[in-house]
């Protein structure tokens, strides 16, 4: 059952040069027009399905906070059609629909009471709403007093705690400590267990992956992409790498042309899974593996096992300041570690067209939680923080970690030495008597 339903849905504001003409148009009774048209969303269609978790991206102004407004019901669609069923609590903003006169106990009937809830229900819930917050005394003081911090906490108690049909949350929980942002997404984890409809827009791509069971990419207005949040998410970035990039001076590429190609003396070939691929294509990934230290294939990850992760590239173009890598990532899709060649302070010489490089990654596993973790390598040209990329490609390798002795907790296990009734910083060696 669909609970939210868009059919070509756009929406404009009037833009006005200057205030003057505003107050033309009004004379005029609106019939002469002295605006343009900003079309905030354009076409835009998709349904979300009871118990769905629906995830948006884009970039800043591309209509994801008025889209998510129409849902709410706080605007409506200029051309199309927006159905929208269930009871929806939203996090749009920081403190929206708060009166910042009133104290935070007053808000929360009051947020409560606009959703519908009476108010012996108000009365039932809220020791856990202001328990959820963990705002103290504030709870009586006027919302104007606050931090934005405290707003989002406790904005967002009162939204997970009036069993919404539909939650809105736009992005309100990047103001939010870590401690409050990992308690947050351990609820939004519950409510969707529980079969609550979440749409969640956010700027952390780790998150959208963490949770999203489809995304949507708006991009001026408009749908780029619609579907699984693995290839969407790939897509958007990729796109991102693109723009935000620059390219790279090749004036020197005609004054050093060797006569001959440079091979590696050892390549790998194969690339067993292409997920979605990118990059200009001016050297491209040929072959990734992951072995042993004695040169052979791993068909199972084992903790604290040294392991070497092989990459193999060929140029097609010049690529003058290369830079090799992997990304790691775990069975959600979740990017969980990576590194590179210029991470590690290695520069690779110059690659021209016909050249092969194979780099190998030697380290030891940590001990990590049995699942599966997929290998994304890439090349690009540039430095750390201004690059082209060649050529990336995700999850172009799976293996499945093991078990180990011990019990995992969490994620992963972090080796430490347990002293018991020690004392810190005291001296070595027995002070001498004077």
């Amino acid at each position: 059952m669909n609970l939210i339903d868009f059919q070509g849905v756009s929406k404009s504001y009037p833009v006005y040069e200057t205030p003057g003409q505003r107050f033309k148009e009004l004379a005029t009774f609106n019939r002469v027009s002295f605006h343009r048209d900003f079309w905030a969303l354009r076409d835009v269609s998709f349904s979300v399905q009871r118990g769905e978790t629906f995830c948006i991206i884009g970039e800043n102004g591309s209509g994801k906070s008025t889209l998510l407004q129409i849902i709410a019901g706080i605007l409506q669609p200029t051309v199309g059609k927006a159905a929208v069923q269930g009871r929806v609590s939203a996090l749009l903003e920081l403190g929206s629909g708060f009166n910042p006169e009133f104290s935070g106990k007053e808000n929360v009937y009051l947020n409560a009471a606009i959703l519908g809830l009476t108010n012996a229900e108000i009365e039932a819930r809220y020791p856990a709403i202001e328990a959820f917050a963990e705002i103290g005394d504030f709870i009586n003081q006027p919302v104007k007093t606050y931090s934005s911090g405290m707003a989002v906490r406790l904005a967002f108690s009162v939204a997970i705690h009036v069993d919404p049909d539909i939650l809105l949350v736009d992005e309100a929980l990047a103001v939010g400590d870590i401690y409050f942002r990992q308690r947050c997404m351990r609820k939004v984890h519950e409510l969707r267990q529980k079969g609550v409809t979440i749409l969640f827009v956010s700027h952390a791509i780790g998150d959208v992956k963490a949770i999203g069971d489809r995304t949507l990419w708006l991009d001026n207005g408009a749908v780029r992409a619609i579907g699984d949040t693995e290839n969407v998410v790939a897509q958007y970035l990729a796109y991102m790498v693109e723009k935000d990039s620059r390219f790279l001076e090749l004036g020197s590429r005609n004054h050093h042309q060797p006569a001959a190609a440079s091979l590696a003396p050892e390549t790998v070939t194969s690339i067993p899974n292409i997920d979605h691929r990118y990059g200009d294509a001016r050297a491209e990934i040929i072959g990734i593996a992951v072995l042993n230290p004695q040169g052979q294939k791993l068909h199972l990850l084992e903790p604290g096992q040294p392991i070497v992760v092989r990459i193999s590239a060929c140029a097609k173009e010049a690529v003058l300041n290369p830079n090799i890598g992997f990304m790691m990532r775990n069975h959600l899709g979740v990017d969980f570690a990576g590194t590179n060649t210029l991470r590690e302070g290695h520069q690779l010489a110059e690659l021209w067209p016909g050249d092969t490089v194979t780099v190998d990654f030697h380290l030891t596993l940590p001990e990590l939680y049995p699942a599966s973790f997929s290998f994304s390598p890439a090349i690009a040209d540039g430095s750390l923080t201004e690059y082209k990329m060649c050529d990336w490609i995700d999850n172009a390798l799976s293996l499945q970690m093991g078990h180990g002795e011990g019990q995992i907790y969490g994620y992963l296990r972090l080796p430490c030495k347990v002293e018991v009734n020690s004392r810190l910083g005291a001296s070595e060696t027995p002070a001498h008597e004077h």
